[in-house]
C-alpha cells in the first residue's frame, strides 16, 4: 500500500480517477452480490424451493446485521477519507482502531439480541410452518459468525477509503471464490443442506478478514494498527455513528420493508410468490450493488477533495457518477423486461413440480420491479453524495424516504386493488416518487453547496446538468411495460 496513494485523489483527472477507484469497487460489490446469488443457486438446486422460501425469510435478519455493520464501516471510511485529505494521519489511525472495537462490541450485541428472539422475529418477517426450519438453520450459523462478517465488511470499506481499492477488491474476490468452492462441498458432499451454505459464507469471510488484518498490521503503511487506538474515543465514536446513521437507517427501513413484502407476498400469492421475490430481489440487488460500488469509488474522491477544498473536482465527480449509475440501472431494466424467464429459471430445479409456476411468478415480478429502474441509479448517487460531504441529514432523508415514506404505504394500499401484482407494482411506484424528491433536494441545495464550497461553477451549467430526461423511446417503453403489467 504505497503511502502516496491518498494524494492522487486530489491530483489526477476526475474521469480516470473515478474509473480507477470505482472499477475495483464495482468488481468487489458485484462479487459480494454474486456470492449471495451463488448461495441461492446451490440452495435452489440442491435443497429445493422450500429452502429458497426459508432463505427469503432471513433477508430482514440479514438487513438488520448489514445495518449495524454499515453504520460502522461507512461512517469510519468516510471519516478516514476526510482526515487523510486533511493530512491528519494520527486521527485516521485512531479511527481505524476504533472501527475494530466497535465491530466486535456491536457484532456480539446483535448476535445475542437476535439469538433469543429468533423464532418470533422469523414469523414476524414472513416465515411459515413449512419453511421456518430452513430459515432457522441458516440464521443460527450466520449469527454465530456475525462478528466476523461485520469486521470483514468494515475493514474492506476502510481499505477503499484509504486509497487502496484494488486490495479491497482482491479480498472480496477471494471471498467469492472460496464461497463458490465451499458451497457445493458443504451442501452436497458433507450433506449439510442450507446450513452448509451458511458455513461456507462465514468461513470464506473469515479467511479474507485474516488477510485484511495482516495488511493493517504492517507498520510501514501510513494507515495501520497502533497501540492505544483500540480504546474507544467518544468523539470518534460519535462522528462515526453520526456519519454512518444514513446507511444504518436505510438498512433498518429495508428490514421493515422486506419483512412487509414477505408477509404481503405470502398473504396474496403464497409461499411461491415469497420465494420468487427472494430470487428477483437478489438479481435486482446485483445491479444496485454495482451502483453502490460506483458510489464507493466516488466517496473517497469526494471526501478527500471536500476536505482539501478542491470543490470543482467534487462537483465534476458527482456529474460523472450520476451518468454512469444511470447507464448501469438502464441495463438492468433492459434485462429484466426482455429476458427474465431464463434468469429466474437458473435458481430452481426444473424437476420440482412447482418450478414452472415459480418461474412464471418470478418473471412477471421481475418485469414490474425494473420497469422504471433507470432512474434509481441517480437517486442512489445523490443520496451518497450528501453523505460523502458530511450532510448527514439530507442523506438520511433520501435514504429512508423511498422505503419508509413511499414504499410502505404503496405496499399496504396497492395489494387491496391488484392483489399479488400490487405488491410488485409498489416497488417502481416508490422509485418514481423518491427520484423526484432526490432531484428536487439536489436542485434546492445547489446554492447552499456552492456557498459552502465557494464553487465557481456557472448556474446555467448546473441547470443543464440537472435537466436529466429519458429519450422519448425509453419513456414509451417504460410506460408500455407498466401498462402491460397492470393489465
Amino acid at each position: 500500500m504505497p503511502q502516496k496513494a491518498p494524494t492522487e485523489l486530489g491530483q489526477k483527472p476526475i474521469g480516470k480517477l473515478l474509473i480507477s477507484y470505482a472499477l475495483p469497487a464495482i468488481i468487489a460489490m458485484t462479487a459480494s452480490s454474486l456470492y449471495n446469488l451463488v448461495d441461492r443457486f446451490f440452495i435452489g438446486q440442491g435443497v429445493g424451493v422450500l429452502a429458497i422460501q426459508g432463505l427469503t425469510t432471513t433477508f430482514p435478519f440479514m438487513n438488520l446485521s448489514i445495518a449495524v455493520g454499515a453504520m460502522i464501516g461507512v461512517g469510519a471510511s468516510t471519516l478516514i477519507s476526510v482526515r487523510l485529505g486533511q493530512k491528519k494521519y494520527d486521527i485516521a489511525n485512531h479511527v481505524l482502531g476504533n472501527t475494530v472495537t466497535l465491530n466486535i462490541i456491536l457484532g456480539l450485541t446483535f448476535t445475542l439480541a437476535c439469538w433469543f428472539f429468533m423464532d418470533p422475529m422469523l414469523y414476524l418477517f414472513g416465515a411459515s410452518q413449512e419453511d421456518i426450519s430452513y430459515a432457522r438453520d441458516y440464521m443460527e450459523i450466520i449469527l454465530l459468525g456475525n462478528v466476523i462478517s461485520h469486521s470483514y465488511f468494515g475493514l474492506n470499506a476502510v481499505l477503499r477509503a484509504a486509497g487502496h481499492p484494488r486490495i479491497a477488491m482482491r479480498c472480496t474476490l477471494l471471498t467469492v471464490v472460496l464461497n463458490t468452492i465451499m458451497d457445493p462441498l458443504f451442501i452436497w458432499t458433507f450433506n449439510l443442506g442450507i446450513r452448509g451454505a451458511a458455513i461456507a459464507t462465514i468461513l470464506s469471510q473469515a479467511i479474507s478478514l485474516a488477510v485484511e488484518l495482516s495488511l493493517f498490521s504492517r507498520k510501514d503503511h501510513a494507515l495501520h494498527f497502533q497501540r492505544g487506538t483500540f480504546a474507544l474515543d467518544a468523539t470518534i465514536v460519535r462522528q462515526t455513528l453520526t456519519i454512518g446513521l444514513s446507511p444504518f437507517l436505510m438498512n433498518i427501513c429495508a428490514c421493515l420493508v422486506v419483512g412487509l413484502i414477505n408477509n404481503q407476498m405470502s398473504r396474496y400469492g403464497g409461499g411461491l410468490a415469497k420465494g420468487a421475490y427472494g430470487i428477483v430481489n437478489g438479481i435486482v440487488f446485483l445491479f444496485l450493488m454495482i451502483v453502490m460500488g460506483l458510489n464507493q469509488g466516488m466517496q473517497p474522491i469526494v471526501g478527500y477533495n471536500w476536505g482539501a477544498r478542491q470543490n470543482e473536482r467534487v462537483w465534476k465527480t458527482l456529474k460523472y457518477t450520476i451518468f454512469a449509475a444511470s447507464l448501469i440501472t438502464s441495463a438492468g431494466c433492459f434485462i429484466g423486461v426482455f429476458c427474465p424467464e431464463p434468469i429466474v429459471g437458473l435458481f430452481v430445479n426444473k424437476a420440482e413440480p412447482e418450478s414452472a409456476q415459480f418461474i412464471e411468478i418470478g418473471s412477471k415480478g421481475f418485469r414490474i420491479c425494473v420497469s422504471v429502474f433507470p432512474i434509481v441509479g441517480c437517486q442512489m448517487v445523490i443520496s451518497n453524495f450528501f453523505q460523502s460531504i458530511g450532510h448527514a441529514g439530507k442523506s438520511i432523508f433520501l435514504s429512508v424516504s423511498r422505503q419508509l415514506l413511499f414504499l410502505i404505504p404503496f405496499l399496504v394500499i396497492m395489494p387491496l386493488f391488484y392483489a399479488e401484482r400490487g405488491v410488485w407494482m409498489s416497488i417502481p411506484m416508490s422509485d418514481i416518487v423518491s427520484f423526484c424528491f432526490a432531484l428536487g433536494m439536489l436542485w434546492w441545495e445547489i446554492d447552499h453547496i456552492k456557498g459552502t464550497a465557494n464553487s465557481e461553477i456557472p448556474k446555467t451549467n448546473i441547470k443543464k446538468f440537472l435537466n436529466i430526461q429519458f429519450r422519448k423511446s425509453e419513456q414509451n417503453a417504460v410506460s408500455q411495460t407498466l401498462t402491460n403489467d397492470v393489465h
